[in-house]
């Protein structure tokens, strides 16, 4: 699959979760790169039908996020369940790297780094 329509496919499913995900609004940087981190590995291992791990509390709640999102994917983009798994993780992978960018990185908010907060 060509660089342009993994940019087309990831920006659509970014634009999903910036407008229906409350997740992506913890306060703080490092709650944002873990759950970017655990949400969309766990969505891509739904999405490709591997296993998920989900022993703690922890990896639970990223589990149930990532089935929602997993489950939202199939249901809206039926071409996420049509492609090729090296082309879906490449997708994922993007989108997560996106994802940091807008909401840690390339944020505005100095709430995230604030040390005190």
């Amino acid at each position: 699959m060509n660089e342009v329509i993994i940019k087309e496919k990831t920006e659509v499913l970014l634009d999903y979760i910036m407008k229906k995900c409350l997740w992506q609004f913890h306060s703080r940087a490092w709650d944002r790169e873990r759950q970017n981190a655990n949400i969309i590995e766990k969505t891509m291992q739904l999405l490709c039908n591997e296993p998920v791990e989900k022993d703690t509390p922890e990896e639970r709640c990223y589990y149930v996020d990532a089935v929602y999102l997993a489950d939202s994917y199939r249901r809206l983009y039926p071409w996420v369940s049509e492609m090729d798994k090296a082309d879906l993780k490449t997708v994922m992978v993007n989108l997560k790297e996106r994802l940091d960018f807008l909401l840690i990185s390339g944020s505005l908010n100095k709430e995230l780094t604030d040390p005190r907060y």
